[in-house]
């Protein structure tokens, strides 16, 4: 190993703005179980169809329909069944994109 480098007729990564980054988000096991259940039909890693969901959601401005019931003073929850609904046809169509 050197003790310098020279790094001035270095290049700047072209790739890097399209590099993933690691988060932490929290989601039911129906869903995590629902992904995985569509990986193993498309062959595809479930974290990485949950990535494509969401780009086609992003890509095309999409915005969930959601059902919202209300529980108590200003406590807001979505209704779960009309959720899931929503989810997966939204998943289905953009899959049938790729």
């Amino acid at each position: 190993m050197k003790a310098n480098y020279d790094f001035s007729k270095a290049k700047r990564n072209p790739y890097a703005k399209r590099l993933k980054r690691s988060i932490t988000i929290r989601l039911d096991n129906e869903t995590i179980e629902y992904f995985k259940r569509l990986a193993v039909k498309s062959e595809l890693p479930y974290q990485s169809l949950i990535n494509l969901y969401l780009r086609d959601c992003a890509a095309n401005s999409r915005e969930l329909a959601m059902d919202i019931l209300r529980q108590g003073p200003g406590v807001e929850v979505l209704a779960p069944a009309a959720l899931r609904k929503e989810v997966a046809a939204q998943l289905k169509a953009a899959l049938e994109q790729y």
